[in-house]
């Protein structure tokens, strides 16, 4: 298995056709649908499996955006973080507008950028088409132009047989043993993230030893703490400072994704003082979509720790931006002071146990047959759902599969009631579970 994924990132003006692109790739396969709500679906980022390829898609668009900046400008930072964090860009042009100064820059930048990029000129939606409006971007000094239609498919084919070739293969990593716990510390910059790492291996006076990384200029950390053993792959630092703007050191989403990728548990650490965002429930949302536990850690407590109104204001917010993640722990805490710093492990150690806890399957189908008695399921069609048995087929998280008559006459209302029933009866309120819906064969009888 890869260390993590490789990401593509999606670079362009507005309106040129990133969004058709990123659509169509990510919707190329969904395997398994999850049908739990609640994750934001204007999302800018997706794992996406293509002919057995898999990498992660991000559209630079939604990263970060500000109506009171110049396009020109935000265009660039965009570009910049895809530079500094992307392992393979494509720059998307606008084959009706064609070539407009700021794609000047852009290209400046990316040639520059010592990373693989690829030239797709979209809204190409023909052969002839394409003999009209590619020779005005060869102006820009590119050697090979891509001609595609996001929108109808012209050249994608071609494209993405090349993009399959270039992605890369990072090398597996050593083997880590099935008792250690993976924990990544995402976040903002300047949230904690190191101060927290530093405040847990200072605390137990471990000798941290560098474990090989995925991640540029990361350095993973081991930490052994009670016997139980960690690895912590930190986000913080990767991005060289003065090689980027101060508007891209608000959040680098590429990070996050790149560590979620290879972690168990996800610590996301929110800045108390400055209170949840947008951003974050983004992240939050991805770790979720991915089945990672999470722990919502609200660090620099020790600012508010005199304001009891604000102290629950923040708590109200969280708890509305969060709610689609209910069993997430949330603590307070702070690295700085090491307040509530010493129950993070030991929750991170509960949290875990049910991650990785593994039922038999007597005890999943007597759950699965209370359930069924004390709520029957709906009717679809005239006719009754029925429940024929659950396993589980793997943990990390607990993932089950019913056997249903008529999978499409689960409602999502009694789906959510088969979610909360699962969790009472095997008494696991702190990790993500999925449930999901296989068809059996109906005997004529049924």
């Amino acid at each position: 298995m890869q260390t993590r994924y490789p990401i593509v990132a999606l670079v362009g003006r507005p309106n040129v056709g990133k969004s058709s692109l990123f659509n169509r790739l990510s919707k190329v396969k969904k395997a398994i649908v999850d049908p739990t709500p609640g994750v934001t679906r204007d999302r800018h980022y997706e794992q996406v499996t293509l002919e057995d390829h898999v990498f992660i898609l991000v559209d630079t668009g939604g990263i970060e955006s500000d109506k009171d900046e110049k396009m020109t400008g935000l265009i660039r930072e965009q570009s910049l973080l895809a530079v500094e964090e992307a392992d393979i860009i494509l720059f998307l042009l606008d084959g009706k507008d064609g070539v407009m100064p700021e794609d000047h820059e852009v290209v400046d930048l990316l040639r520059r950028s010592n990373k693989p990029v690829y030239y797709l000129v979209n809204k190409v939606d023909s052969p002839e088409l394409e003999q009209r409006m590619l020779p005005p971007f060869f102006e820009l000094g590119i050697d090979k132009l891509w001609p595609i239609s996001a929108s109808h498919g012209f050249g994608l084919k071609t494209f993405f047989n090349v993009l399959l070739d270039a992605l890369p293969i990072f090398a597996e990593e050593e083997a880590v043993p099935e008792d250690v716990i993976k924990l990544a510390c995402i976040g903002r910059p300047n949230v904690g993230k190191s101060s927290l790492i530093n405040r847990l291996v200072g605390e137990e006076r471990m000798v941290v030893s560098p474990v090989s990384g995925t991640t540029r200029d990361s350095v993973d950390t081991e930490l052994t703490v009670k016997g139980q053993k960690y690895l912590m792959i930190d986000t913080a630092g990767i991005r060289r400072k003065g090689k980027v703007s101060n508007k891209l050191e608000k959040f680098s989403v590429m990070q996050a994704l790149a560590a979620l990728e290879r972690c168990d548990v996800a610590l996301i650490l929110i800045d108390a003082g400055e209170g949840i965002t947008e951003q974050d429930t983004k992240v939050i949302g991805y770790a979720f979509e991915r089945g990672r536990a999470c722990l919502i850690l609200l660090n620099k407590w020790d600012l508010v720790k005199q304001d009891k109104k604000r102290q629950k204001q923040i708590m109200e917010e969280v708890e509305r931006a969060t709610n689609f993640i209910g069993f997430a722990p949330v603590i307070t805490l702070s690295a700085l002071t090491g307040f509530g710093v010493a129950k993070l492990l030991s929750t991170v150690r509960e949290v875990y146990s049910q991650y990785a806890q593994v039922f038999t399957t007597g005890k999943l189908n007597k759950v699965l047959q209370d359930a069924v008695e004390g709520h029957s399921p709906p009717m679809h069609q005239s006719r009754r759902v029925k429940f024929y048995y659950t396993t589980q087929i793997t943990s990390s998280p607990p993932t089950f599969l019913l056997f249903v008559n008529y999978p499409k006459g689960v409602h999502f209302s009694y789906y959510r009631y088969l979610v909360n029933q699962f969790r009472t009866g095997l008494k696991i309120d702190k990790t993500p579970i999925k449930l999901l819906l296989r068809e059996r064969k109906r005997k004529q009888y049924d």
